[in-house]
């Protein structure tokens, strides 16, 4: 499988967000051990366009539709599949295994010029936010996204440098990092260079662009 596409770093960005990856005994009976490995992005159940655009992605690069499952009593939406080759190569490119907390990393192959600000926007589409700030009457965008601590802190902070933005780091408690870019400019910057899949943050980008 070749890892070296634009595709395959904004997944890499959307499982760094809110994905997962695990392998674990489900059964351990009779002498034999049922092990479990499972790949799986959760999502707001709200955003339909983006479970179905993530849905769609992971069926292009992995040859395999994955299962769209509603969680009951929530907004939540888990997309998919198991099998331990993928795990296996997952991890073999460099991703860890759940948890991510202290350990996620992006992955050396997509830390690329043309590559790693997919892997940004594959991240902020899952776990970034467009703020609409009113300072005093003046109405302006804000970008955020926060990041656990792990090595993928100093690497995000250093993909955005490398590509010349300007934004703000902030601390905001048990390790975690807040990105942010404030403005129209940075905004323009960011639709033009990283661009939105997530059609929640495109609508409210629309607005300054």
């Amino acid at each position: 499988m070749n890892v070296c596409t634009t595709a395959f770093a904004e997944f890499a960005g959307i499982l760094l967000g809110d994905g997962h990856i695990a392998s674990y005994i489900t059964n351990h009976t009779n002498n034999r051990v049922q092990v479990t490995n499972i790949i799986k992005i959760t999502l707001d159940s709200r955003e339909e366009q983006y479970a179905q655009y993530v849905k769609d992605l992971m069926t292009g690069l992995f040859g395999k539709t994955p299962k769209l499952e509603k969680r009951d009593g929530e907004n939540t939406v888990d997309i998919r599949f198991s099998g331990l080759n993928n795990v296996q190569f997952l991890q073999s490119i460099g991703f860890v295994l759940a948890p991510k907390w202290k350990r996620a990393i992006i992955p050396p192959c997509f830390l690329r010029p043309e590559l790693e600000l997919f892997v940004i926007r594959g991240y902020f589409d899952t776990d970034g936010s467009v703020v609409i700030t009113n300072n005093n009457g003046t109405i302006y965008p804000r970008l955020e996204m926060k990041v656990s601590p792990s090595p993928m802190q100093p690497q995000f902070i250093e993909i955005l440098r490398r590509h010349n933005f300007h934004f703000g780091v902030y601390q905001i408690g048990k390790g975690k990092i807040r990105i942010q870019l404030n403005g129209k400019e940075p905004l323009k910057k960011w639709y033009k260079e990283i661009g939105f899949s997530n059609h929640r943050h495109l609508e409210k980008a629309k607005k300054f662009l």
